[in-house]
């Protein structure tokens, strides 16, 4: 299993019906250092804004999230969803769990 830190749209529970078939369950925690800006992406409709952490290594900045457990497949899902533009890098928590998270792709 790996450790997930999603801080936007995969909270949400239908989108994780659609993108893993299930409602996915996780534990609150913390990314100190970070902040959420936004990225904007071209979609069907137009422009719009996703957000996406980007690194201040300021202690005071930090980003509340929820820590889930996927197995490979759902990490493969969850890296299809978050498209071209988002890479997943590894980070260290306020509980220090290492997880996986997403940040602009360079």
């Amino acid at each position: 299993m790996e450790n997930l830190f999603a801080y936007g749209t995969l909270k949400d529970k239908e989108i994780q019906e659609r993108v893993f078939g299930r409602v996915l369950k996780g534990t609150p925690d913390k990314l100190i250092g970070y902040a959420v800006k936004g990225i904007p992406i071209e979609e069907e409709f137009g422009i719009i804004q996703y957000p996406i952490i980007t690194e201040t290594q300021n202690p005071e900045d930090s980003i509340d999230g929820i820590c889930y457990q996927l197995n490979d497949r759902e990490l493969e899902l969850a890296d299809k969803y978050e498209g071209m533009h988002y890479r997943r890098i590894q980070v260290q928590l306020h509980s220090n769990e290492t997880v996986w998270v997403y940040s602009a792709a360079l």
